[in-house]
């Protein structure tokens, strides 16, 4: 069981990878979008030929990104949980995607199962109404040239998680001399080919049960309309300690649950994918369906990210002790720019979500209210952080038809709220938010700021130690480390190094919160642990 919890977490680490290239893509795509829509730039700027192809080129390469994440997840996911070789472990996703795909079509072309069998025209001569031969139409898909069913980036990560089976299984394996050459990494390739297509055949007769099941529960969050909104991102924050929140969000922006709309005979899958379908296709879905879409993205998270959080931070702030807010404004003003800017807020929420059940509670309820009343004005704003980037490229230069100036209403409404909300329950509850701890804790943590050198140094100490050490990772904000005993893991020391927060996920897996500039701290713990430092 604790292995599984610490592969669960690795998971949703590994899936990190896609998700940051797919939201820079997605703010080119909704910059294009606006460019050429001439309601925003006029209609001589619109005209102008040789500026447009410019633009139109990195739509062509945004769509392209967002039409092959289920390529680029079952990669992600083979490459982030394979122990070694991960170079392989990628290698043989690509190779493993394909024979999925294969089988998959094999099977459906002996079942008679083709695109011209399942054309609307078709389906409806056998007497099917339109509305159900166009459901069943959107069941199937093209995936690199090869007719399938429409796995989107569930299929992706089934293929990314066998292959990491077969690579952990097999890429130290010996053979016999005369064939030792295929050994090792290199038979990892060879056992995936020929294994995935076998599991293609298999899921081509399973999958449609899956699908039925994964339509019903869409359904189901669709007919509770606001209450699945609620639902939905009061556990998207409460998650947030345990770093399972990036489950939950992959799982309504690329599956079912999150819509199913059509383009051009094509099935577009996921809340995420239809409104990036929508910015690439101006027209061609209805905006009802989008807003549907949204009700899980950026727009519910802008009024916390951009005004909520950063009045948090500015009453944790004020309610630190005189002697500390020198430090404490420091940490409070870098923590309150990320979320403002980019929607990047664990580097404030670990500074309450701790120390203070309330205010964490008060805060998961309030981010749930944000996604109602947003569902509920019909805005219209996509992506996936919520800061100011996504409020003006995707809200403002979107027009008037996102209704950008509700998430800004709300914010202007959530900044007191949040401000005289939190100071109240810390003075009252006497909670211990940053400049407010223990003399002696506060006294360590308002020393000088440590060298880099030996910052790198005391991480590692607080790790428990170079022989304590498996593995170093990262995500947004979180150092990602596997440890052999959570016993010598020293809390105090890892805070002394900048630490917002450390967080125990499993008995091996430990998070220690750094903000934004995390990535830059692994690597300096990767080149000290290898010697290169």
């Amino acid at each position: 069981m604790i292995k599984l919890g610490s592969k669960i977490h690795d998971l949703g680490k590994a899936l990190m990878t896609p998700i940051s290239v797919i939201a820079a893509a997605g703010i080119f795509l909704g910059l294009a979008a606006a460019l050429q829509n001439p309601a925003v730039t006029g209609e001589t700027f619109t005209q102008m030929k040789t500026l447009q192809l410019v633009i139109g080129f990195i739509r062509q390469v945004s769509g392209a990104l967002f039409a092959n994440l289920p390529l680029f997840f079952a990669v992600a996911t083979a490459m982030g949980l394979a122990n070694a070789e991960k170079a392989t472990a990628a290698f043989s996703a690509v190779i493993g995607f394909v024979g999925l795909h294969v089988g998959v079509n094999y099977s459906l072309l002996a079942q008679n199962i083709t695109p011209e069998t399942i054309t609307v025209a078709k389906l409806t001569a056998k007497g099917m109404t339109e509305s159900d031969a166009m459901i069943y139409a959107a069941e199937f898909t093209n995936t690199l040239g090869i007719f399938t069913y429409n796995m989107s980036v569930l299929g992706g990560v089934l293929v990314g998680l066998i292959t990491m089976w077969l690579h952990n299984r097999f890429y130290t394996i010996v053979l016999p001399t005369a064939i030792a050459f295929f050994g090792g990494r290199r038979f990892v390739p060879i056992v995936t080919v020929l294994v995935l297509p076998v599991v293609g055949v298999l899921m081509s007769l399973i999958w449609p049960t899956i699908a039925q099941g994964i339509q019903w529960i869409g359904e189901l969050i669709g007919r509770t309309g606001e209450i699945g909104t609620f639902i939905y991102a009061t556990s998207e924050r409460l998650l947030i300690p345990t770093g399972l929140h990036h489950i939950i969000n992959e799982t309504v922006r690329f599956t079912p649950i999150g819509g199913v709309t059509t383009v051009d005979n094509q099935s577009i899958v996921g809340a995420l994918n239809i409104f990036n379908a929508a910015l690439a296709n101006p027209g061609l879905i209805p905006d009802a369906v989008t807003q549907q879409a949204t009700r899980f993205l950026a727009q519910g998270k802008i009024p916390v990210m951009m005004f909520g959080l950063p009045a948090a931070a500015l009453a944790m702030y004020h309610c630190a002790r005189p002697e500390h807010k020198g430090r404490v404004k420091a940490l409070m003003l870098a923590g309150g720019l990320a979320s403002f800017t980019t929607g990047i807020t664990e580097p404030l929420e670990f500074c309450f979500i701790f120390v203070s059940p309330v205010l964490y509670i008060l805060h998961a309820v309030l981010t749930g209210l944000s996604f109602v009343l947003m569902q509920m004005l019909h805005v219209m704003i996509g992506n996936v952080q919520g800061g100011a980037i996504d409020f003006l490229i995707f809200g403002v230069l979107g027009g008037s038809r996102t209704h950008w100036w509700y998430p800004l209403i709300l914010g202007i409404i959530y900044a007191p709220l949040y401000y005289f909300s939190f100071r109240w329950v810390i003075l009252r509850m006497q909670i211990k938010t940053p400049g407010r701890e223990d003399e002696n804790d506060a006294e360590e943590r308002a020393k000088p700021a440590q060298g880099t050198g030996e910052k790198t140094k005391n991480i590692i100490i607080g790790l428990g130690g170079e022989g304590n050490i498996t593995a170093v990772d990262c995500c947004f904000t979180r150092l990602r480390v596997k440890v052999k005993d959570m016993a010598q893991i020293q809390d105090g020391t890892l805070m002394k190094t900048g630490a917002m927060g450390v967080k125990r996920i499993t008995d091996t897996d430990v998070h220690v919160i750094y903000g934004p500039q995390v990535e830059q701290v692994a690597n300096l713990v990767k080149a000290e642990l290898s010697g290169i430092a």
